[in-house]
């Protein structure tokens, strides 16, 4: 690929802030073989703007190309749903409690008594900061009555809906909790945002969809608003943020609860997928990686996970490994922060000013230096900001940091 410069989470780093030498050394190439650039928001998504874009010019070229995901224009709405289970930290993730989760998972997403399957399937895990292990199958569909006639006809409604009972032994270790978060942006809430345009993750694997020329909104600050077709006529904002949510119902002794918990919709919640890839990297690169950047990112996931609900307004974070296939614990060279946040302003400043997101960046520019900018790794994002009926958060037998329960306040 082109010698190009992105941080380890797709939010990008503006030319303005680096230096000369920097700049000149990453876009040479890039600024002369291209000559035109595309709008990140497709052309039957644009309108005449009421809220000025940040661009800091009609003509600026970004230093460094990127791509967006193109829909078909009668894709208006995905959907992600997050299955997922948890398990205690006495419980191994080689364990069959977890392989008999798993497979109860994959039953549905691979049912054949649905026609509609989803269109893509990623598993992934993390063990979170209270110690459980959290197995989970990320699924994709093109429109929400697709999802939902699979949801019916494959049976998941019916077995998710039953599932109150198994969250009653509170004394089996191996009992697991059960989350499912359904996330439905339509495509005017929804950017997408890749450093090469042969890479396929999440919606790009959707049918019909592509991957767009070099897109002009990135590569400085406000690009990731700028690249959401609604932005054009909405602030995106959260007027609701001082209204405390409900206490969350008593939990055990463990932190784990024995009763179906569903978190309400939230006002333009924002919510960031950002993924890294390493697996086609050089063995330079990838030692390279995994000792310098890696760490640097762990670090920021976790300030995300452990202080983002107090100090930056992420409710969530989760930075999970990737999974060979749903039937293995074998880990991929690829990983994914997945954070909620309150709105989309409270993830611009903690990318643009908090220490842990500035030393992302920071660690970059020195992992880009030492391979001479000539920088493999593959980062992509998905980026939403969902209104209340786009939202589903469900919660059986699970501790009271999971996900957004972590959103409602404390008893």
């Amino acid at each position: 690929m082109d010698k190009t410069r992105h941080d380890s989470l797709g939010l990008e780093q503006p030319a303005k802030d680096r230096t000369k030498e920097e700049h000149t050394s990453s876009c040479n190439t890039w600024s002369l073989t291209m000559s035109s650039l595309e709008s990140s928001i497709a052309d039957h998504l644009q309108c005449p703007r009421s809220i000025p874009a940040r661009l800091p010019s009609p003509s600026f070229q970004p230093p460094y190309p990127s791509f967006s995901v193109r829909f078909p224009q009668d894709v208006t709405q995905l959907v992600i749903a997050i299955v997922g289970s948890q398990h205690r930290p006495s419980v191994s993730p080689t364990s069959d409690a977890v392989s008999t989760s798993r497979a109860a998972i994959s039953s549905f997403l691979a049912s054949p008594r649905t026609s509609i399957p989803p269109s893509f399937v990623e598993w992934a895990s993390v063990t979170d900061n209270r110690g459980y292990y959290n197995l989970c199958a990320l699924a994709y569909w093109d429109s929400k009555s697709s999802y939902e006639s699979w949801a019916s006809s494959s049976g998941f409604k019916a077995w998710w809906d039953g599932l109150d009972a198994d969250a009653d032994s509170e004394d089996d270790d191996h009992s697991p909790g059960w989350f499912l978060e359904i996330l439905s942006p339509t495509t005017d809430r929804f950017e997408t945002l890749f450093n090469t345009a042969s890479a396929r993750e999440g919606s790009s694997h959707l049918a019909g969809a592509c991957m767009s020329s070099a897109v002009q909104e990135h590569g400085y600050w406000g690009s990731m608003r700028d690249r959401i077709p609604l932005s054009q006529t909405d602030e995106l904002s959260a007027n609701n943020l001082n209204t405390p949510l409900p206490s969350p119902s008593p939990s055990t002794s463990t932190g784990q609860r024995k009763k179906r918990i569903t978190i309400p919709g939230q006002e333009n919640l924002a919510i960031i997928r950002s993924g890294q890839d390493w697996s086609t990297t050089t063995p330079e690169e990838r030692k390279l990686y995994l000792e310098t950047m890696h760490p640097i990112l762990q670090k920021g996931m976790d300030f995300l996970q452990n202080h983002g609900k107090e100090e930056v307004g992420c409710y969530s974070c989760r930075f999970m490994e990737v999974l060979e296939s749903e039937k293995t614990e074998k880990r991929t060279d690829r990983t994914f922060g997945l954070a909620y946040f309150d709105e989309l302003a409270s993830l611009e400043r903690w990318s643009r000013e908090h220490e842990t997101h500035l030393a992302i960046f920071g660690g970059f520019f020195r992992y880009a230096q030492q391979l001479g900018n000539n920088v493999t790794l593959r980062v992509f994002h998905e980026v939403m900001v969902l209104e209340e009926g786009q939202q589903f958060f469900e919660y059986v037998g699970c501790h009271e940091d999971t996900g957004m329960l972590a959103s409602r306040a404390r008893g």
